[in-house]
């Protein structure tokens, strides 16, 4: 009796429910109705992928959504491109391009969480390269009134382009300069360096590569490369082995075709050669959009956003940190500065920019369900996700075209919205 007694007092310490998973796996399934979900209503997502594949939208997609910590949905239907017959999986690599983003920004933060800069330091303590930049105005180059500063990378605030619409100056040296093709990140730095601001830090938002800046500047205070940080304070804690800039050669054949839509033949075509990102052999680690993953592994590092920053027992960030990183860091006025200019597209009604996330700050005017706070981006290639913090729910989409037409975000949410049965706030 003495003995039941000691085991029943250790499980009220040590409930079972707070034991760990195991390393490397994946987060449990379960049948949806223990969290308030219809299994029937679910299958609304498996007909949305099939349409979408019988129709030739795109050649394969994997899905994945959570509730509360916990899978109630997957699947993976039609195959690795249209070149590549196989039917597509689960565990298939896809290059998720600005879903890398949020990965940078929460890098950062850890440093942030360490002391090594405050959001107002201006970039060039850090990269002094930048300590004679200029804005281009009307022909002429002239000093900005204030330094880009830290903050202003996680928010795309900082004076920063793409170069990727020529309908500016600057951009056309940003293409002229092939940021993009920099050998390593500090041959960009230099580059961009030399590079003037398109407008004055701070005075709108304006879609760019601060995050491979952001990138830069973890290389520099962690003494790292970012492919090395990323590893070990990221990926490893996080049990994502299949998240990387270069695809390991064993893990190559799970790689996904890339296609591009092509307007004139409505169809999916594979993406020419000249327009792929190398990632087999990469040296430039793009902070911006760099990585491959797989919807497993992304939903991880959604799940320790979504859970505070904590994940299978190990903290990467503190609660009040990704409180303050999920805000809306955007004023009113930053935020419509630009509106329905490219690339302030990026944003949809409703939506507004945390740090390297844009999240919902007015559900009631969003193109489809949403709720206050949540988190989201997407990848060039059409990936998407969303964390929601107020319903517990994770989406999760993975597919390989460029410049799709396709609402697929959209759809996918309205998909998982009507299977809840149980709100939280009930």
């Amino acid at each position: 009796m003495k003995s039941m007694l000691a085991i029943f007092a250790l499980l009220l310490v040590f409930p079972l429910t707070a034991v760990p998973r195991e390393p490397g796996a994946p987060l449990p399934q379960i049948r949806p109705e223990k969290v308030g979900m219809s299994s029937e209503r679910l299958e609304k997502i498996d007909a949305l992928t099939d349409r979408y594949v019988e129709n030739g939208n795109y050649p394969g997609i994997v899905t994945m959504v959570s509730r509360d910590g916990k899978i109630v949905h997957k699947k993976a239907h039609g195959k690795y491109g249209v070149d590549n017959d196989k039917p597509i999986e689960i565990d298939t690599l896809f290059r998720i391009y600005s879903m890398t983003k949020p990965i940078t920004a929460v890098a950062a933060l850890i440093l942030y969480e360490e002391g090594k800069f405050q959001m107002t330091d201006p970039v060039t303590m850090h990269l002094p390269q930048f300590a004679n930049q200029k804005i281009l105005k009307d022909g002429e180059l002239v000093a900005p009134a204030s330094p880009m500063r830290m903050g202003q990378l996680f928010t795309h605030t900082a004076g920063l382009t793409y170069g990727t619409t020529l309908d500016n100056p600057v951009d056309e040296l940003y293409a002229e300069a092939q940021l993009m093709d920099s050998h390593d990140l500090d041959e960009f730095v230099d580059k961009l360096a030399s590079l003037p601001l398109r407008f004055e830090p701070g005075t709108r938002y304006h879609y760019s590569v601060a995050s491979d800046l952001l990138g830069a500047v973890v290389e520099r205070l962690s003494g790292q490369t970012l492919e090395r940080f990323l590893h070990e304070r990221i990926f490893e804690p996080l049990d994502m082995h299949d998240t990387f800039f270069s695809v390991p050669p064993e893990k190559r054949h799970r790689l996904a075709s890339i296609q591009v839509w092509d307007y004139e033949l409505n169809a999916a075509v594979l993406l020419p050669d000249e327009y792929r990102r190398d990632v087999f052999d990469v040296s430039f680690f793009s902070g911006g959009g760099g990585l491959v993953s797989t919807a497993a592994d992304y939903l991880k590092f959604c799940e320790m956003v979504r859970n505070g920053g904590l994940y299978n027992g190990v903290r990467l960030l503190g609660p009040k940190t990704v409180r303050y990183m999920s805000a809306d860091h955007l004023t009113p006025e930053l935020r419509a500065v630009g509106r329905g200019e490219y690339p302030s597209d990026d944003f949809y009604p409703g939506q507004s920019m945390a740090l390297g996330f844009g999240v919902i700050t007015n559900p009631g005017i969003t193109p489809s369900i949403s709720s206050m706070g949540e988190l989201s981006w997407g990848g060039a290639a059409g990936t998407q996700f969303w964390i929601d913090p107020e319903e517990g729910i994770i989406g999760i989409a993975m597919v390989q075209l460029m410049r799709s037409p396709w609402p697929l975000r959209f759809d996918m949410k309205v998909a998982t919205y009507q299977a809840l049965t149980e709100l939280a706030a009930d």
